[in-house]
């Protein structure tokens, strides 16, 4: 299968060495459950990615807290400031550029990276984007999940496709990085379902992808759909065989910034293979060399 550009090596190329990710919560929400498009979220989410971010008023406060978490096992002076949690272009424009810009202009962040929604980005707030991208790198992470419009309405999106497409030419016209989350195992979609929405989220123009395992988690709309039969979690055989086929299928120009992903292990019902960490990526490195798949090891 040969190379694959991974984000240890984006990240090397770009920075010059290590850098690590902090995730900051800034008390955004989602029109998704604030009830302008609906109250419930999506089907799968839990608590808008937040059980990993920091918490807390200030982002210096949030950024040293992270920072002093991850010290003993991470050895570097750079670090990317995530906004994770919810929507973090969505709600008071001056309050999020003096977040973005509290983060972005610290001596050891080397660049933002801001998780949202595609129909959340005003043009008041791309000019914000756009301002501060001049200072530093700003990294806009787009919850694509999917470009089959029918799963897109089972898991309660609450967007079109067309909507995410505009998005990031917006973004890309406006220099600014994109990154796409893609979740494998949605009820019903197959590989190739899969493989369309890598295909179409490289047409668009995303820099950079995301490839996430559906996990199911305790108090969401998705596990009581689990309860009744309707969400069959993949093996892990099943997700590599997917997840090795969009890696084939990506230019090598790409960075893939993830490959699975976490969750809470307190609220994780199935699959329960991923709560091993060590084994799951055992598992797969092992398949990569098998492959002849380049890049080391990979990582969570």
């Amino acid at each position: 299968m040969g190379r694959y550009y991974s984000l240890n090596e984006y990240l090397n190329n770009q920075f010059g060495g290590k850098v690590y990710k902090l995730a900051l919560d800034i008390g955004c929400t989602c029109p998704n459950r604030d009830g302008t498009l609906g109250t419930r979220g999506c089907i799968f989410c839990h608590n808008g990615s937040a059980d990993f971010a920091e918490t807390g008023t200030d982002v210096n406060e949030q950024i040293e807290k992270a920072k002093s978490r991850v010290k003993n096992k991470i050895k570097t002076e750079k670090y990317i400031a995530y906004f994770q949690s919810f929507t973090n272009t969505y709600g008071d424009v001056d309050y999020l550029e003096e977040c973005f810009t509290t983060a972005i202009n610290r001596d050891d962040i080397v660049a933002v990276s801001i998780g949202t929604r595609p129909d959340c980005l005003s043009e008041i707030i791309l000019d914000v984007l756009e301002k501060l991208n001049k200072i530093k790198p700003v990294w806009v992470e787009l919850g694509l999940q999917t470009s089959n419009e029918k799963s897109a309405d089972y898991i309660r999106r609450c967007y079109k496709n067309d909507v995410y497409e505009k998005a990031v030419n917006e973004l890309k016209n406006r220099g600014i990085v994109v990154v796409t989350h893609i979740i494998i195992g949605l009820p019903d979609e197959t590989k190739e379902d899969v493989l369309n929405t890598v295909d179409f989220s490289i047409r668009c123009g995303t820099d950079g992808l995301k490839l996430q395992l559906l996990h199911i988690l305790k108090d969401t709309d998705l596990y009581e759909d689990y309860k009744k039969g309707i969400v069959k979690p993949l093996t892990l055989e099943e997700y590599m065989d997917i997840l090795f086929a969009c890696i084939e299928r990506i230019p090598k120009n790409i960075v893939i910034h993830r490959i699975t992903g976490d969750a809470p292990k307190k609220y994780l019902v199935e699959p329960l293979w991923s709560a091993d960490k060590k084994k799951v990526l055992n598992k797969i490195n092992k398949e990569m060399e098998k492959r002849d798949i380049i890049q080391g090891k990979c990582s969570i």
